[in-house]
């Protein structure tokens, strides 16, 4: 992993010293025709030279008939040809000088085709083999403003200007629209990159790349398939130790696109939530939608200070404070009442008889006068109890609106003075801007504004979730001693297990893990006849619990394979007996034990575990567990390593932690039993983690003091 040669070779793709269209046209609307047009549009500053061995010239240029007959060596490939040919045109290129290539040919494995793959294959090794920096193939082309390098086939228009924002993904259309949103919104794209297969430069190369740009404030990434996890998470970290924002929009949230694992755990970790327990603590934003990634980056480009959770505002309707309480609902954001020193001074402002709450309805105080809107701001600057201050405004799309723009340009002015808290202002409904609208949102570069009260609240929750999970993700981890004996057996035996082909850990074998973790388990014995069962019953105390044990009977409750409450000693023969017979019908001949278990009064049913994403890799889960587990998916995630603050927090996100704490009446429950046991799965996830596919407890018993996995399943992981 070297984030050095991303970056030297980002640099090469985006400022060449020359351009060389491969399979050059003037065919009218050919991409070729389009992207020769816009180098020309848009005054690429260096030579453009075209290459296409049947043509001497076209348009009045010359046409070359390969790469040595050019008048310089080539720098920057931009190759349209036929996806058979294109690997050719990289190797003699690179043989040639070229330092770079963007490649538009499809046809290398997107559609599933067997001669696409082979073709895909040998693509990834001639770009390996040369070291070109390589954008595509299957891409549409990329915009560098600074270099006025433009090889979009986009048609429209472009503002080509290096503003805040980067933009790169792996789908051109989805790029197109988000710049063109962006541009509305007087956000300007200072690099468009669209990525397509990534058979060469990964979004990993383009984010170290954009995080040595001093002037980008924001990097919007569109994410169909991460590959190589680790080292796009060490870009991921560089990008934010350089203070640059990361937002994501990712494909793939339903479950249509995710295979089922055989731990519940698989069902329940679906691409989005696996995604996010990895990607917030890496400080990336994820957008559910386009729009959300918009006006996400409004907030990020233009908001001089980090967004909290509690809000303050000041609104000209009583509509608006009512959709603000519904917003702020929906998005798990608090409008705390205002300090008592607040209210007193907004009431000597607005009058002793007005209602000071929060939202402030400012009414016609605020709108008749600059003082009080001043005072009001700064009261809610002063309070204790606000993190962040929206203020209702209409931006004027033409001249006449006086009261607006004054208001504005104060605005502007006590942020750009050094006001700690964010201040933003609120659109009540989406707008398009106008030239003059523009102009004006120009005047006022460290005010978000932001549009639709849903909308807003959900960038700014997003924001303030991802500076939570990255402080969560920076606590030191407790320290760790030496693997203590009984550690360093479970986890060879378990390696053992599973190089010796097993599909998956038996209840016995699982929990014996768990244990040497520190994960507690019920007394058990494990038997292997109904009189052995009998004595290990009368050894326990009735009433126990009789299960099966094999590797092969992944969930004994759907089969029958479990029996509760058995009081004595024919309860626990004729369970035996009925079990044994189940699990013949579930197609298990032969069970490897049956195991009979201390029967556990009380307490929560919630479900612990790991499960490993195809990629974002290991996460560590927690939630409500029970039998309407994959119905209910009160679940949270986390990657590994597990700190106490991270179990907590995760705990937090839950719906069980209002039962853990003690629901209608109830007693609290052991919480940091819950919390003992994540930290240990987490150790487990980092210490076994090249053999962890998935490891399940459902459920595991929270009671008033402590906690005990009452089943365990651990299945692992088969590379490739």
């Amino acid at each position: 992993m070297n984030l050095e040669e991303s970056k030297r070779k980002v640099a090469a793709l985006t400022a060449p010293r020359n351009a060389v269209l491969v399979g050059a046209s003037d065919r009218p609307g050919s991409w070729a025709a389009r992207v020769w047009h816009n180098l020309k549009r848009y005054e690429f500053p260096g030579p453009v030279y075209l290459i296409n061995p049947r043509r001497t010239e076209i348009g009045g240029s010359p046409c070359y008939s390969d790469f040595a007959a050019l008048p310089e060596p080539p720098d920057h490939l931009i190759v349209l040809v036929p996806a058979p040919g294109v690997p050719e045109v990289l190797r003699s290129g690179a043989a040639a000088g070229a330092r770079s290539a963007t490649v538009f040919s499809s046809g290398f494995g997107e559609g599933y085709d067997a001669d696409g793959a082979r073709l895909g294959r040998e693509l990834a090794a001639v770009i390996a083999e040369t070291g070109l920096a390589v954008s595509g193939p299957n891409c549409m082309g990329n915009i560098c403003a600074k270099s006025r390098l433009v090889t979009l086939t986009e048609d429209r228009m472009l503002r080509l200007k290096a503003g805040p924002v980067a933009l790169v993904g792996q789908s051109g259309g989805m790029m197109l629209f988000l710049n063109q949103a962006l541009e509305e919104r007087g956000m300007d794209a200072a690099y468009l990159i669209t990525n397509g297969n990534e058979a060469g430069l990964t979004l990993a190369d383009y984010i170290a790349f954009f995080a040595d740009q001093p002037d980008l404030k924001v990097i919007i990434i569109y994410i169909e398939a991460i590959t190589a996890l680790e080292k796009f998470k060490a870009a991921c970290r560089l990008a934010r130790a350089a203070g640059k924002s990361i937002i994501a929009v990712k494909l793939g949230q339903s479950e249509r696109g995710r295979s089922a694992a055989m731990a519940h755990t698989g069902s329940l970790a679906g691409a989005t939530e696996a995604f996010d327990a990895v990607a917030g603590e890496l400080g990336i934003v994820r957008a559910e939608t386009l729009d959300d990634a918009v006006e996400i980056a409004e907030l990020l480009v233009h908001a001089v200070a980090p967004v909290g959770t509690r809000l303050g505002a000041i609104t000209l309707s009583g509509a608006l404070r009512g959709l603000l309480f519904d917003a702020a609902a929906k998005n798990d954001l608090q409008l705390p009442a205002l300090a008592e020193e607040t209210t007193a001074k907004l009431k000597a402002v607005l009058g002793v008889g007005s209602l000071v709450s929060n939202p402030i309805d400012g009414g016609f105080s605020v709108l008749t006068s600059a003082d009080a809107y001043r005072t009001s701001i700064e009261a809610l600057q002063a309070d204790p109890n606000i993190d962040v201050i929206l203020l209702q405004e209409n931006v004027p799309r033409e001249p006449g609106g006086n009261r607006a723009e004054h208001y504005m340009a104060m605005v502007e002015s006590i942020v750009a003075g050094g006001a700690k808290k964010p201040l933003g202002f609120l659109m009540p409904v989406s707008f398009s801007h106008t030239d003059f609208s523009r102009a004006l949102r120009a005047k006022a570069p460290h005010v978000p504004i932001l549009q639709e009260a849903n909308k807003a609240l959900r960038a700014i929750a997003s924001v303030a979730r991802r500076d939570e999970l990255e402080r969560l993700a920076a606590l030191p981890a407790p320290a760790r001693g030496a693997a203590t004996a009984a550690v360093a057996a479970a986890a060879d035996a378990a390696r053992a297990l599973v190089a010796s082909g097993a599909a998956a850990l038996d209840e016995v074998q699982s929990k014996a893990l768990l244990r040497a973790y520190g994960i507690a388990t019920p007394e058990e014995i494990a038997c292997h006849s109904p009189d052995d069962a009998v004595k290990a019953a009368q050894q326990i105390g009735y009433p126990v619990v009789l299960k099966a044990v094999s590797a092969k009977l992944l969930h004994k409750s759907d089969a029958g394979a479990v029996a509760l409450h058995l009081a004595d000693a024919g309860a626990v023969r004729a369970a035996y007996e009925t079990i044994v017979a189940n699990a013949q019908r579930a197609g298990v001949d032969r069970l490897d034990a049956m195991l009979v278990c201390q029967h556990v009064r009380g307490g929560l049913e919630l479900v612990l575990g790991v499960h490993r994403d195809p990629e974002m890799g290991l996460v560590v889960m927690a939630g409500s567990g029970g039998v309407l587990l994959e119905l209910s998916k009160d679940v949270a995630f986390a990657a590994p390593p597990i700190t106490p603050a991270k179990a907590r927090a995760m705990i937090e996100r839950t719906q069980a932690a209002q039962m853990l704490r003690g629901y209608r009446g109830a007693a609290a429950l052991d919480t940091d039993a819950v919390v003992d046991a994540l930290v240990a799965l987490g150790r487990i996830a980092e210490d076994l983690a090249e053999m962890v596919q998935s490891i399940d407890i459902n459920p595991f018993v929270v009671l008033p003091r402590g906690g005990v996995a009452l089943d365990a399943l651990f299945v692992p992981h088969r590379a490739g």
